[in-house]
């Protein structure tokens, strides 16, 4: 067990013995410890490996644990019984790609009132992210539980603007061993490993991560095949870029196009209007023969892939991209600012006709490249890249969900990528992703059968992370508490909006 694995474990079990017992709480309430046993009763229990829908069945809480499901089980005396006939629960889900924005007051409630009981950080940019994840663990914090990115580290010169996002610029593999050094040090969980580093750099990362115990998380280095990522030990590769670059009839072609692109630092837009013709031209020279391999890679190394498909429609169609008018309240005017020009900037500026209406049809072919990462049973995590314009943490995961089956995901394949696959690819099995006895008691009841619609994901009832209860009243609270809370003025914890990453 390597020694980042050991350190979350640790807080986690801390977390546990603070805050046993099954209370019901709120944003802002202290957490009590007084232990009881809460019974689900007539629930449907679904089983998202198997796709089983088990009727008629009681789980039983003591604590932050499950400690007994089954078809009309007898409840103990003294314990607290919701009723759940002609209701489902599902585990706890988790969006394995986020940048969280506003204070403690706005994104971990978002969260949880979502069903969101895990999330991965994918950038650890502004200390307060290990606060909260350090004081959720501790029982002090209504949240998610929280497992964060070290700062993003990055070749030189980097894609982003250091007014939007501090990035570690490394240039060789010294710097790049200090980095890693650097991040251990700063708590992160992982490291995070961007699109620009160079081939010495990244080997160096991935060797000096091993040494001291983290994983490595993130893009695909442009400079680097899909395959070398794999085989290289990078445990997850973020959005559709540089694994559809990789599955081209002339992939030594693509290759060579990429290695051309020229940035200035903190020009991102630049990037991407590079990056956009090369997509175009792996896209429309697609090879079955290749995806096969490449897939087949991933598959064997199980290396997670998170498409983001929620980001990439925003990057694809920004023209189309608005926000959700019933979400507005939940995001502050200075965030609605940030994303408003992000989007300007970022991703609308200098575009011809052409290459919008090109990205139109690159959204086109996301969806069926993403259809067929789960033909060929390519290991997926479900993230939303929160942080993109206009995302609402928690509101954007049931979106992603529903991205997936649209594109050709299952309703329960889509399920298992924010349950299932997230537990394992954090070493969290014995404890998440079923509903099944000494789990933890991480768990979303809904009125209606995600199975039949994944849309039913957003018909929340009632949410228990880790034995806690969220009832619809308590649930309601939440959300309204964070509409007052985006109206008044930023804390010095405050983490803005940014772009995608």
């Amino acid at each position: 067990m390597n020694s980042s694995r050991r350190q979350f474990l640790a807080r986690t079990a801390a977390g546990a013995a603070v805050i046993a017992g099954g209370t019901t709480f709120t944003t802002g309430q202290a957490l009590a410890t007084k232990k009881h046993v809460t019974a689900l009763t007539n629930v449907t229990v679904i089983d998202v490996a198997t796709g089983r829908r088990n009727r008629d069945q009681t789980v039983l809480i003591d604590g932050d644990r499950i400690i007994g499901v089954g078809r009309h089980l007898p409840v103990p005396r003294g314990a607290v019984e919701l009723d759940c006939t002609g209701k489902f629960v599902i585990p706890g889900l988790a969006d394995m790609h986020v940048h969280s924005i506003g204070d403690e007051r706005v994104s971990p409630p978002l969260y949880l009132a979502n069903g969101i009981t895990t999330v991965r950080e994918m950038a650890g940019t502004n200390p307060a992210l290990y606060d909260w994840r350090d004081r959720i663990e501790a029982g002090t914090l209504p949240g998610p539980r929280m497992v964060v990115a070290s700062n993003i580290i990055d070749g030189d010169p980097t894609l982003w603007d250091p007014n939007l996002i501090q990035v570690i610029v490394v240039d060789d593999e010294s710097s790049a061993r200090a980095a890693v050094r650097r991040v251990k040090a700063e708590g992160a969980d992982f490291v995070k490993v961007y699109s620009r580093l160079s081939p010495a750099s990244y080997a160096a990362i991935l060797d000096e991560a091993r040494k001291t115990g983290l994983t490595v998380h993130g893009h695909g280095p442009d400079q680097l095949t899909t395959k070398e990522v794999s085989n290289a030990g990078q445990r997850s590769i973020e959005h559709i870029h540089s694994v559809g670059l990789a599955v081209s009839t002339y992939e030594v072609e693509v290759r060579r196009l990429v290695r051309e692109i020229t940035v200035k630092p903190g020009d991102y837009n630049a990037w991407f209007r590079q990056l956009h013709p090369i997509e175009w031209f792996a896209a429309h020279t697609f090879s079955r023969a290749r995806a096969a391999d490449v897939f087949g890679t991933l598959r064997r190394n199980r290396t997670r892939v998170t498409p983001t498909l929620t980001m990439h429609s925003v990057l694809d169609k920004p023209d189309y991209t608005a926000l959700d008018p019933a979400l507005t309240k939940y995001l502050s005017a200075d965030t609605v600012g940030t994303y408003d020009y992000v989007l300007e900037n970022l991703y609308k500026a200098n575009r011809p006709a052409e290459e919008i209406a090109r990205q139109h049809e690159m959204w086109a072919w996301r969806q069926r490249f993403v259809r067929e990462l789960f033909a060929h049973d390519v290991p997926i995590l479900a993230g939303t890249d929160t942080g993109t314009p206009y995302s609402v943490p928690g509101f954007a995961l049931h979106e992603e969900l529903e991205l997936l089956v649209a594109a050709g995901a299952t309703p329960r394949q889509a399920l298992y990528a924010a349950t299932v696959e997230p537990a394992r690819f954090l070493g969290l099995r014995d404890n998440l992703g079923s509903v099944e006895p000494r789990k933890v008691a991480d768990l979303v009841v809904l009125d209606a059968d995600p199975l039949r619609d994944i849309r039913n994901t957003r018909r929340i009832h009632t949410v228990i992370t880790r034995g806690r209860v969220i009832s619809p009243t308590a649930r309601q609270r939440m959300l309204a508490e964070v509409e007052a809370a985006v109206k008044e003025p930023p804390t010095a914890a405050t983490i803005p909006a940014g772009g995608c990453c």
